[in-house]
C-alpha cells in the first residue's frame, strides 16, 4: 500500500498524483492520498490495510499455508471510532 499524505497541500506536492499512481500500479500496490489535517481518506486507508491483512490471514488459514497456532482465536482489537478521532483532534494534537 502506498499512501500519499498531506493531500491538502497540493501547492507543495513533491510527487505528482499520476506518478505515484503509476508507481503503485507497477509495484502492484494499492494507492491512496490522505490528509490528516482534514481527515480525508485517513479512516479509509486504515480500513483498507486492515481488510487486506484479514484477507491474507484468512486465506492462509483456509488453504493450510499458515501456522494455525499463530492465528489469533477469538481476539478482538478495538481500533476506536470516529468519536475517538474527533476528541483527539479537538484537543489540539493535529492542528497546525
Amino acid at each position: 500500500m502506498l499512501v500519499g499524505n498531506k493531500a491538502d497541500l497540493r501547492h507543495l506536492r513533491a510527487v505528482p498524483t499520476e506518478e505515484a499512481r503509476s508507481f503503485s500500479e507497477r509495484e502492484n500496490m494499492f494507492f491512496m492520498e490522505t490528509s490528516a489535517l482534514d481527515a480525508t481518506n485517513v479512516e479509509q486507508a486504515f480500513t483498507h490495510v486492515l481488510t487486506q491483512i484479514y484477507r491474507v490471514m484468512s486465506r492462509k488459514a483456509l488453504d493450510g499455508t499458515g501456522d494455525p497456532m499463530s492465528l489469533p482465536k477469538g481476539q478482538t482489537i478495538d481500533i476506536g471510532n470516529k468519536d475517538d478521532v474527533t476528541a483527539v483532534k479537538s484537543s489540539g494534537c493535529c492542528s497546525g
